[in-house]
């Protein structure tokens, strides 16, 4: 039986999984506990009158949140390994290896594509209508430190669900169609696919806080989250996981540092 880790590469195309894995699982929770601040903040009145205290129900989520992580990371990883999706540096870094020799590194472009996302879906806003900031809660001075570590949850988190495990699930189901192998076309669909999910993946958070009240803005709310999405999908596939969690951390701090300050200078 082929062991699912080992010390040495082999038992996948990309070497093996578990402890790269893990390590999602642990950041997972580490960014879910650092998103704890500003889910106070927005939302005083739920966590109020949760059954137990706050501090309880933050720590049971990030718990949640690191084995999902975990095990999505996982499935992600063995699912993507055969199509080339992964995440080289981290995976360099948790195994002790030298980079894979023909992955080259972006990062000022991931950085930048991020940034230019978020201000993409800033203009939209504005040209639609006026700038939906955050709560009063979390606007103004207050508002930088908490979307500062909230960005981590977005870059981390979301994007071991929505690119890693959802990119590599919708690739591996449309080549299994073709013999098991992939075309440009079904990385295109997954990357699409995925982003819209990420983007209704925002829905429950921006109901709770009062944002999603009209069909239109249920869609603009999923569109324009779906624009980052595209944005993280497109450099996971051509550059690694690595690139797509900077991109989206970066459009975070645009998001919810910058733009928030901004609207109340």
């Amino acid at each position: 039986m082929t062991r699912l880790d080992s010390s040495t590469p082999g038992s996948h195309p990309n070497g093996p999984h578990l402890r790269l894995a893990l390590l999602f699982g642990l950041a997972g929770i580490l960014a879910t506990l650092a998103l704890s601040p500003y889910l106070v903040a927005v939302m005083p009145l739920k966590l109020a009158a949760a059954p137990v205290p706050p501090w309880v129900l933050l720590t049971a989520q990030a718990l949640q949140a690191g084995v999902l992580c975990w095990a999505l990371g996982w499935l992600g990883l063995l699912l993507g390994a055969r199509h080339g999706l992964d995440a080289p540096w981290l995976r360099a870094w948790a195994y002790r290896q030298p980079p894979d020799p023909s992955r080259r590194a972006r990062w000022w472009l991931a950085a930048l594509l991020g940034v230019l996302a978020a201000l993409l879906v800033v203009g939209i806003e504005l040209i639609g209508s006026s700038w939906h900031h955050a709560p009063d809660a979390v606007a103004g001075l207050g508002a930088a430190w908490r979307g500062a570590l909230a960005s981590f949850y977005g870059g981390i988190v979301e994007e071991i669900e929505c690119r890693l495990f959802l990119v590599s699930l919708f690739v591996w189901l449309l080549a299994w169609f073709n013999q098991r192998q992939a075309r440009s076309w079904m990385f295109i669909v997954a990357i699409a696919l995925a982003a819209l999910l990420f983007g209704a993946g925002h829905l429950p958070a921006a109901l709770a806080i009062g944002m999603a009240h009209a069909p239109l803005v249920i869609a603009r709310i999923v569109l324009l989250n779906a624009l980052v999405g595209l944005v993280a999908g497109g450099l996971f596939w051509k550059y690694g996981l690595e690139h797509a969690m900077l991109a989206h951390f970066c459009a975070d701090l645009v998001l919810h540092v910058a733009m928030p300050l901004a609207a109340h200078l």
